[in-house]
Formats: C-alpha cells, sequence, structure tokens
C-alpha cells in the first residue's frame, strides 16, 4: 500500500479487501470439499449443486438492489450489516447438522456477499476522492480478491484433509470480525451521495424466476424431465421472466434498466459474461467432482491440482490490460474465447486412468483464455454506455457473470448426475463439448456484434468500477 494514504484510507482499504477475500474464498472453496460432504450428508451430486448454487443465487439475484441500499442508507452501514450476515451464516454453514440447513446457510452467505461487494467499492470511492490514489486502492483490492480465488482451492483442500469440512467455514469468523472492526474503526460514515429508489417488485420477480430456473435444472438431474416438479418450476420461470420484464419496462427506477441493451456492445459484452462464467464454473464443478470421487484423490490433492490454472487466472488478468493496449477489446475478446474454447477441446481425451500432467497444459490454455476475457468484457461494457450509467452497467455484468456460474454449474451438474464411471465420463465430455460450442459461438457474436468503444483504455475501468455509486 502507498504510504500516501492516510491511517483512515489504509483501514478502509483493508475492510474493503477483506470482504472481497471472504466472498471469493467461499466461491473457490466449497468445490474441495464435495466428496466429503457427500459423504457426511449421503447425498448426490444434486444435492452437491444446491451447495454451490445456494450461494450464487443469492450473490446474483440480489448484486443489482444491495447497491441502491447502499445509496440510500450509506455504504458503511450496509458493508458492515453485509460482513455480519456473512459471519452470521458462516458459523451456521460450520455446525449444520443436515444437509438442507448447509444449503440454507449458503444461501444467507449469498445475501451477505452481495452486501459487501458493491459497498466495498463504494466505500472505496469515498475514501479515495483523488482519482489516481483510488485506481491504486481499487488495484490493491483486485489483487487481493485474485490472491484468495487462487488460494482458495489450495486452503480449502488443507482445511478439509487436516481439520474437516467444518473448517472452510468457520475461517469466516475472524476475518469477519477483523473486517467489522476496520470498518467500523475506520471508515467514513458519510451522508449518501444520493438516494436511489429500491424495485422491490422487479426484485421479486427475478429472485422467483432466477429459483425456479434453478430448481428446474438442478432436480431434473434427481426426478427427470417429466418429473412435476421440474416442469412446473420451468413453467413459473418463463411466467416470473415475463413479469419481470414487464415491470422493469414500467418502472421509474428499474434494477435492469432494459434501455441499455439497446446498444448491441452492451448486450455482447452482458452474453459472454454469461457464457465465460457458465464454462469456468461449470468445469470446475465437473472437475471437482472427476478429480474427488472418480479419481479418489484427497481435498488436499484436489486443491493442489487446481492450483496452476488458478494462479495463470490471476495473472493473466493482469497482463490482459497491456494486451487491450495493442491489440484492441474486440481482438482480444475473440481470442480469448477461441484460447479457451481449445484448452476444453484439449481435455476431451481425459480418462480416469490418465495422467495428471496430461490436464496441465489444457487446463492452462482454458483458464488464460477466461482471463484474458474477465477485465477485456469489463472494459467493453464501460466503454459501451455513458459515464453517468457505468455503476448500473457493471452491475448487470457482475450480476450476468453470478448467473451464468450458477447456470454452469446446474446444466453441468445435470450431465454428470451419475457418478458410475463410464456415465460420469460420458456427461464430462458432454460438458467439455457444450463448453467449447458456447464459447466459439461466443467468439462469433463478439465479432458480429462488437463495435469500436469510445475508449479503449482499460485503465479507466478501475476509476469508473469505483465510483460506480
Amino acid at each position: 500500500m502507498s504510504t500516501s494514504m492516510s491511517r483512515d484510507q489504509r483501514g478502509t482499504l483493508a475492510a474493503a479487501g477483506l470482504g472481497f477475500v471472504v466472498v471469493l474464498l467461499d466461491v473457490s472453496v466449497v468445490n474441495v470439499a464435495l466428496d466429503a460432504l457427500r459423504g457426511r450428508f449421503a447425498t448426490d451430486v444434486t444435492g452437491l449443486q444446491w451447495v454451490v448454487n445456494a450461494y450464487t443465487l443469492a450473490f446474483a439475484s440480489l448484486l443489482l438492489t444491495t447497491g441502491a441500499l447502499g445509496d440510500r442508507f450509506g455504504a458503511r452501514r450496509i458493508f458492515t450489516a453485509g460482513f455480519a450476515v456473512f459471519t452470521a451464516a458462516s458459523i451456521a454453514c460450520g455446525i449444520a447438522s443436515s444437509l438442507p440447513l448447509l444449503v440454507a446457510a449458503r444461501a444467507v452467505q449469498g445475501v451477505g456477499a452481495a452486501l459487501l461487494v458493491p459497498n466495498s467499492l463504494a466505500m472505496l470511492r469515498q475514501a479515495f476522492p483523488d482519482t489516481a490514489q483510488r485506481s491504486r486502492a481499487v488495484g490493491w483490492w483486485g489483487a487481493a480478491g485474485g490472491i484468495a480465488l487462487a488460494a482458495g482451492p489450495v486452503l480449502g483442500g488443507l482445511l478439509v484433509t487436516h481439520v474437516g469440512w467444518r473448517s472452510i467455514f468457520l475461517i469466516n469468523l475472524p476475518i469477519g470480525i477483523a473486517g467489522v472492526v476496520l470498518t467500523l474503526r475506520y471508515a467514513a460514515d458519510a451522508a449518501p451521495p444520493r438516494s436511489r429508489g429500491i424495485d422491490l417488485p422487479g426484485q421479486l420477480a427475478a429472485i422467483v424466476a432466477l429459483v425456479a430456473l434453478t430448481v428446474c435444472l438442478t432436480e431434473a438431474g434427481r426426478f427427470g424431465w417429466h418429473h412435476p416438479l421440474v416442469y412446473g418450476a420451468l413453467l413459473l420461470s418463463v411466467a416470473a421472466t415475463a413479469v419481470f420484464l414487464w415491470l422493469e419496462l414500467r418502472s421509474a427506477e428499474p434494477m435492469l434498466p432494459l434501455s441499455l441493451f439497446r446498444t448491441a456492445t452492451f448486450s455482447v459484452a452482458s452474453a459472454a459474461g454469461v457464457i465465460v462464467n457458465f464454462a469456468y464454473y461449470g468445469l470446475i464443478f465437473v472437475f471437482s467432482l472427476f478429480f474427488q470421487i472418480e479419481q479418489q484423490l484427497s481435498a488436499q490433492w484436489t486443491g493442489l491440482a487446481f492450483l496452476p490454472m488458478t494462479v495463470v487466472l490471476m495473472g493473466v488478468n493482469i497482463l490482459a490490460g497491456r494486451l487491450l493496449n495493442r491489440i484492441g477489446a474486440k481482438k482480444l475478446m475473440i481470442a480469448g474465447m477461441v484460447i479457451a474454447a481449445s484448452g476444453y477441446l484439449l481435455l476431451l481425451p481425459v480418462s480416469i486412468n490418465g495422467s495428471y500432467w496430461m490436464l496441465v497444459v489444457p487446463m492452462l490454455l482454458a483458464a488464460s483464455g477466461i482471463a484474458v476475457m474477465v477485465p477485456t468484457m469489463t472494459n467493453v461494457t464501460l466503454s459501451s454506455v455513458d459515464a453517468s450509467r457505468s455503476g448500473i452497467a457493471s452491475g448487470i455484468l457482475n450480476s450476468a457473470r453470478q448467473v451464468g456460474g450458477m447456470l454452469g454449474v446446474a446444466v453441468f451438474g445435470f450431465f454428470v448426475h451419475d457418478t458410475r464411471a463410464d456415465a460420469f465420463m460420458q456427461g464430462m465430455h458432454l460438458s467439455l463439448l457444450t463448453a467449447a460450442a458456447l464459447l466459439l459461438g461466443g467468439s462469433v457474436m463478439c465479432l458480429c456484434g462488437i463495435r469500436t468503444p469510445r475508449s479503449a483504455n482499460i485503465e479507466t475501468a478501475p476509476k469508473i468500477l469505483a465510483s460506480e455509486r
């Protein structure tokens, strides 16, 4: 951290960074505990999908509204509440005695995550009025999250192997306490800059639509597509989506301004966000099951198996900023999708008895392609809208990515719901082919739909992100 920062600024940055750390830790750490959870609760792949997706579902569906809460009640207050909710839910996860209780606690964790992320950036905006300082602060914030994402599988594997699966949740307790103390001591209790309306009807319709869709896709693996619960949930999701769109068109302050999607570049970037997270998080779930159930690796070795992929993800993310200025956003988006698709196609020869080292290069390729895409999508999104709408635009992109990740786990989990070796491998190969096809289709979409952005400098992205509200 820069020595030019005041003590209050350093404390605020530390609090915001810890908030981002716990959110991303719980995105990645649970995957290495899947086999331990399967054994403890005698559940199937569908049950494991709910453990992963309950968190992402709440996170994705509330992300747009929680930023508005920060505007109305103050970012510091909502951020502190988010840490409290997240920490309490983590304790509930750690002491859960049944799978339904664990899933419910994971959903509450997702609520806490949604409260934390947008308001951590809003706190940084308040603490760092100077744009150059703010850009550096957001860089530290992003670096903390990147480290957490890379370290999550390794840390989770060590904890599950040597302490037990409950420890991956209980470790959030000291982090949460530290985060709350730092926030209350150092973050400014500034008056909200403006009062944004909260679109409660739209938010309720969005929750119903996403929950019903997740139930449909997840429970299809257990009951089949003709079960009344499955097709009933699908019909409910379609109806709720129609109601949501109708409400957003009529609302004076919609949570999802549909007018933004009239810009082709914005629409393409949002769709790319769905595709990238669909492929990445869906296949992380599949490979977690492959390593633990099919190859019978311990949680510790599963975490280490993912380490090269997550380290490359973090490193290439940083490199993408320099590549953007040389290559251009459109070409970089297309290249990222093609590289990721190539990596997943090269994983098709994978077999249960095959060597792990045959997977390393394809996994690194896939991770590199995804890493190139993430900051480039953000830049394209922010460059496609007026500066006054950059906050809601970045919020929509982040929500789209979370929804993509949730759908990826649901769909690919359905493909591999039968854990018998032959059936699982067929489902795994289908998952890889689906991911590659979507990414290649996304590259064509980028080729046809992305227009030259008004600004192609990715260095502006942190400044805009930090001034979302």
